[in-house]
């Protein structure tokens, strides 16, 4: 049976929220990236270079609460996939719910930890929604969902096979999602500020609702 936080509409919501959570990160909360951790790499790696240790901790913290994040999905995953009362996805959202709401009150004389709770629950959401349609994504960065696309587009076309074409099509959707999510974080930010991130509530919580749609087909297929 098709699972609910596989289907279209979810992985939708949390891409665009991916890609707000992204913009949010970068634009008020000091040019770091909740997401895309590669980035973030590179930037540390670039301050501890040049000695400047406040820059350096800036952006290894989201690196650290990044995996503190997919360890504690996998965590939560392992434990309660036999949950029959609640699915352990809802309980991710749950959690990713509660910290937006608390970033948002964050001033900005604490971005790091903004930041580092950002990118702890990317974390956790990459690792609890990475699949729809049977095929793997991502839905807080586009590099994986970009290569992807080119590819099913480059054989469908050669192959003259449509399915393999529309596969392609669906990952720029992904993409053209993740675009809105960031048009919204980085035009909002002009005048929410640190508030802007309220506004992934409205994304996050419609699929923490829908996840409680058909939680029947959830359950039947727990992992």
């Amino acid at each position: 049976m098709k699972k609910m936080s596989e289907s279209t509409i979810i992985i939708a919501l949390l891409t665009i929220s991916g890609g707000l959570m992204d913009a949010y990160s970068y634009f008020a909360r000091n040019h770091v990236f909740a997401n895309a951790q590669t980035g973030n790499i590179v930037l540390s790696t670039y301050y501890l270079l040049n000695l400047d240790f406040d820059m350096f901790y800036n952006y290894l913290s989201p690196i650290i609460c990044f995996v503190f994040g997919v360890t504690i999905a996998e965590v939560i995953h392992y434990y309660l996939k036999e949950n029959h009362m609640i699915h352990w996805r809802q309980i991710v959202l749950a959690i990713e719910l509660i910290i937006i709401l608390i970033v948002g009150f964050i001033p900005n004389s604490l971005n790091i930890l903004a930041n580092s709770l950002l990118s702890l629950i990317c974390g956790m959401q990459l690792s609890s929604f990475k699949k729809a349609h049977d095929n793997s994504l991502a839905t807080t960065m586009c590099i994986g969902n970009l290569r992807q696309g080119v590819e099913y587009l480059v054989d469908g076309i050669a192959s003259k096979n449509s399915t393999i074409i529309k596969k392609g099509l669906f990952y720029f959707s992904l993409i053209l999602y993740f675009i809105i999510g960031a048009l919204i974080g980085g035009f909002l930010n002009s005048y929410l500020h640190n508030y802007t991130i309220f506004i992934n509530l409205i994304f996050s919580s419609l699929a923490f609702i829908l996840l409680f749609i058909k939680p029947s087909l959830e359950q039947k297929n727990s992992d």
